[in-house]
């Protein structure tokens, strides 16, 4: 994916460290490079810095600690290295050694931090999958509340690199500098509130022979599905997306569900709803073909005319909602379905198309896998795969850095969006958002990708106007329309 950035599991960084290793024939280079290139960041990002603190841990993380300590020393700052260990490794001990013959002195940590201008984080890198233990737990809680500006060195210690959970104590570092590439934990989860800015120094290293375990997608890959629109077209060019939802007491969803359709550039958007609905739906959107629909049969000739079928938003599971969902997996169209579809499929399984794109939240993840929502938030992709391998379908799974999953297609993870968007709603616009792409001709996993990240962009869009806090789903729907049209140079 030319357009996305490559993200790496522990596993294969852990393979390209040991050819890299081999290929140099010095053991101990990778980390002088890493050292490097931490030292260049933290003197490009903080050039100020005079007085800088080193926290080291015992493996190899701690190595880059020392490395990068001896370059502060030999530029004439004043350097501090503390520790809870003496290093480990063969490389780091080297690491160690020359920090030491520059002139620098270690010291054990006694429960309190000096006070400087930037502290560094290296006590754990990617090996740590586990909470970290009670003296390193008095380290982490020391180095937050430090107040000084924290650097991490390839990852927040206390961060699991692979799946983004934080099990224990985790330093909030202000910025993170990843070596060799980009860890896909960092993308997603918990780790969000810890890793800061995130950066990636490569150290030379060529990953062309080790792929990806995930992308990530920042703003600017909508411009590779989002191209501007031919002069000779018309309505039907674009699709016809069917809104199926709204039982009585929860019209809002589909309204806001065919609403962000419409934004999104669907040629035609019919709904299916309550009665109770209708009047509300056409005097806000006139643009949308409403009709009020009893029961499974009055869904199958508007089912007929419609490209694609977007079910969930304010569907209910009582009678009404289950039987239009029966009807919507029988018709044989593509389906995007959300919230309460959702939970009745969780209550009742059943075998689906493999063109459907399923966009649960966490709990509604947990209840389609019969685990609870912290068991999803501790491994994101193990959760992701682990529906796609249920249901053999297109997943979304929403939440801070959203992970798209599909069969035979690695993950793509959303890097946009913000907590303002933590509001009732909002996947109602997904849900409309993602069907209308996919009646404009998108296949499933391209509908699902850019659509999550065409509504995480017009979050931020919206954010930057008025603020995160008492951002309302409605406040995209204009930007929904900015950032379709990136050609304009809003996204």
């Amino acid at each position: 994916m030319q357009h996305a950035v490559a993200l790496h599991d522990n596993a294969s960084l852990r393979d390209i460290e040991a050819a890299a290793r081999a290929a140099s024939g010095d053991s101990g280079a990778l980390m002088q490079l890493a050292g490097e290139a931490g030292w260049r960041h933290l003197l490009a990002s903080w050039p100020q810095a005079q007085r800088i603190l080193v926290v080291c841990g015992a493996g190899n993380n701690g190595g880059d600690g020392y490395a990068l300590a001896t370059q502060a020393l030999l530029s004439g700052r004043a350097v501090a290295v503390v520790r809870l260990a003496a290093p480990a490794s063969d490389e780091a001990r080297q690491a160690c050694a020359q920090f030491i013959a520059a002139g620098g002195t270690c010291s054990d940590f006694d429960g309190t931090l000096p006070g400087v201008d930037v502290l560094v984080d290296a006590l754990f890198g990617i090996g740590l999958r586990h909470a970290p233990d009670a003296a390193s737990a008095r380290l982490i809680d020391a180095i937050n509340a430090s107040g000084c500006i924290v650097f991490s060195l390839d990852v927040p210690s206390g961060v699991d690199a692979d799946s983004g959970n934080v099990p224990g104590k985790a330093v909030r570092a202000d910025s993170t500098l990843q070596f060799i590439a980009a860890h896909r934990g960092l993308a997603t989860g918990a780790a969000l509130d810890h890793r800061g800015a995130a950066d990636v120094a490569d150290l030379g290293v060529q990953l062309d022979a080790f792929p990806p375990s995930a992308y990530a997608l920042p703003a600017a890959s909508l411009q590779h599905w989002l191209k501007p629109r031919a002069l000779d077209t018309h309505k039907g060019d674009f699709g016809h997306v069917l809104c199926i939802g709204g039982d009585s007491g929860h019209g809002g969803a589909i309204i806001l569900c065919a609403e962000a359709a419409l934004r999104a550039g669907a040629g035609l958007v019919s709904v299916a709803t309550q009665a109770t609905t209708v009047s509300a739906l056409l005097a806000r959107r006139p643009e949308a073909m409403v009709a009020a629909v009893e029961d499974a049969d009055a869904l199958h000739g508007m089912a007929a005319a419609a490209s694609v079928l977007a079910i969930g938003p304010g569907l209910g599971t009582q009678a009404w909602g289950s039987a239009l969902l029966d009807a919507a997996l029988s018709s044989g169209k593509p389906l995007v379905m959300d919230a309460d579809a959702l939970n009745l499929l969780a209550a009742s399984p059943r075998q689906l198309a493999a063109g459907t794109i399923l966009t649960p939240h966490p709990g509604e993840a947990g209840r389609l896998l019969g685990i609870d929502v912290a068991a999803v938030q501790a491994d994101r992709f193990s959760a992701a795969s682990a529906l796609v391998e249920r249901h053999h379908c297109v997943i979304v799974l929403k939440g801070a850095g959203t992970i798209i999953a599909a069969p035979g297609q690695a993950p793509c993870v959303i890097a946009a969006g913000n907590p303002g968007m933590a509001v009732g709603g909002m996947g109602d616009l997904l849900t409309g958002v993602i069907a209308a792409l996919r009646a404009q001709g998108l296949d499933a996993f391209d509908a699902a990708c850019c659509g999550a990240l065409l509504h995480a962009v017009a979050g931020d869009v919206a954010a930057a106007s008025g603020g995160q806090r008492g951002l309302l789903p409605s406040d995209l729907l204009c930007c929904l329309r900015d950032v379709s049209n990136p050609q304009r140079g809003v996204s």
